[in-house]
């Protein structure tokens, strides 16, 4: 399953914007409301937990310097990544898209689809508030 945002303008540079994705603790800020628990587990790893869903542990899986970082579930059970793809717009902005790419049967895919896209929507919203 492949589900994409639509570029969103950040009004800071590549280089800023690439800063604060890989500072994970930053991702506490680009939650939905509905957030009832985050953690830090370690220097690549953090969970979440949104209200009615169960906790996620997201890892630090790739990072290329100022274009993209990409966090994969710690977990083996559902296997999926979470990627920030930055370009450069002009002097101090750029775009980020948020993709979401998962292997899932279809009954899951059909379940977890909308809450995903919301959820990944909601990011990148938050995203553009930084």
């Amino acid at each position: 399953m492949h589900l994409e945002t639509p570029a969103k303008t950040i009004a800071k540079s590549k280089e800023e914007v690439y800063n604060f994705l890989t500072d994970l603790q930053n991702f506490e800020k680009l939650m939905p409301e509905s957030i009832d628990k985050f953690e830090i587990l370690d220097e690549d790893t953090f969970l979440f937990a949104l209200s009615g869903m169960p906790q996620i542990v997201l890892k630090r899986k790739e990072q290329i310097p100022h274009e993209k970082v990409v966090l994969g579930a710690a977990s083996d059970k559902l296997p999926f990544t979470l990627s920030a793809l930055i370009e450069e717009n002009n002097a101090g902005t750029s775009e980020v898209t948020l993709s979401f790419e998962g292997e899932f049967n279809a009954m899951m895919a059909m379940m977890i689809k909308g809450p995903i896209t919301n959820f990944i929507g909601t990011l990148s919203e938050n995203l553009t508030k930084i």
